[in-house]
């Protein structure tokens, strides 16, 4: 690599990490702000909320590096022309190639830590984001309980609570137990506490009944109780017999699920295009970096700079990142259209390349400098 690549490469790598690590942090932000109740109103940590909160940032690097890379490459290469960096260098003979050579290989690392991400890390780490996600939700029912709010402690149980002790006893109870869905129950209770168990959380109940409507008869069955005990842990039963979200498996399991996985027949071929958006998502990067090393390399020298040229990068950008999200969609309805996937991450890329390096390449006009 000679002294201009790594000068250029030097840029295009400190503004990509710049770039993305902000963006993604920005992100982060805006998304974590549905979890600062817990930590306002609730009791929640700051420690636990920055460690629930930031299993998410992976899902948002590995989405925005693409895009970071385009808006990097084209801000500093419009850059360099706007400077009569590239005059000199075009000057001193080097060719659109030798230009494109540190955007390519900043862009090929960039591909490689978007395939790491999307392999492994991203399945991982949303994975555990929906494990302590739930551990929150049941484990630690107890600060997530507001008074005078009826709170879903989990899908199928629902708790109100009329108002909280200082000792942590509850007052004026209500619960709605749906997790037998042929016989849901309505249990009212004057107060009650909040133990943890070994598989998550119990409540013990005081001078309460347990209401529940016999769907037969229509009659309403009512068990009155000086002391009963609920398990809200049951609803875990629930949670690992769940369909796993896509972003939580890998791309084999995405590929082949387990036949004896509980899953709605309809998203295995919306699988199929997750793990297929994975494999060629990366590539993305490297066809962006070529769309916008074809805007800023090609055409003809402008002494004053121009707006023209990043409107253009930018225009395209955004209708690629629109057909992107027509051909997922597509591909899932259709199956046989699932290479449109693979077409998009490719095409792009192998058009601006053709611009830049083909025997028709349209080279800087340096008549008007």
């Amino acid at each position: 690599m000679t002294g201009i690549d790594r000068y250029i490469a030097r840029q295009l790598a400190i503004a990509l990490i710049a770039v993305t690590g902000g963006l993604a942090l920005l992100i982060w932000l805006t998304q974590s702000l549905r979890f600062v109740e817990l930590v306002v109103n609730r009791g929640l940590s700051f420690a636990v909320f920055v460690q629930l909160t930031s299993l998410m940032i992976p899902s948002f690097v590995a989405v925005i590096l693409p895009i970071t890379t385009f808006v990097v490459v084209l801000f500093v290469y419009q850059r360099l022309a706007g400077d009569r960096e590239l005059v000199v260098m075009r000057a001193a003979g080097l060719s659109a190639s030798a230009l494109a050579r540190p955007a390519l290989s900043v862009a090929a690392v960039a591909a490689i830590c978007g395939w790491l991400l999307h392999i492994y890390i991203v399945p991982w780490s949303y994975g555990q984001f929906r494990e302590y996600q739930f551990e929150i939700r049941n484990q630690m029912a107890a600060i997530l309980l507001q008074d005078g709010v009826f709170t879903q402690v989990s899908d199928d149980v629902t708790v109100y609570v009329r108002s909280r002790g200082s000792d942590g006893t509850l007052r004026g109870l209500v619960i709605h137990d749906a997790r037998d869905r042929a016989n849901p129950a309505t249990i009212l209770a004057e107060a009650g506490i909040i133990t943890p168990g070994a598989s998550g959380p119990r409540v013990t109940l005081y001078n309460g009944s347990r209401q529940q409507l016999d769907r037969g008869t229509g009659r309403l069955n009512m068990l009155q109780f000086a002391e009963n005990t609920l398990d809200l842990s049951q609803s875990r039963r629930l949670e690992e017999n769940r369909a796993r979200d896509s972003r939580e498996r890998s791309i084999s399991e995405l590929l082949n699920p387990d036949p004896n996985e509980p899953m709605n027949p309809r998203d295995i071929p919306k699988f199929r295009v997750e793990a297929h958006q994975r494999m060629s998502g990366p590539l993305t990067g490297i066809s962006f970096a070529l769309v916008a090393l074809a805007v800023t390399l090609t055409g003809a020298f402008r002494r004053h700079g121009g707006l023209m040229r990043p409107l253009v990068g930018v225009g395209l950008l955004v209708g690629l990142l629109a057909l992107g999200l027509a051909v997922g969609n597509l591909a899932a309805r259709v199956p046989a259209l699932l290479p449109l996937v693979w077409l998009h991450a490719l095409l792009p890329g192998a058009a601006a390349g053709f611009l830049l390096f083909g025997p028709y390449t349209m080279q800087p006009s340096w008549a008007r400098a």
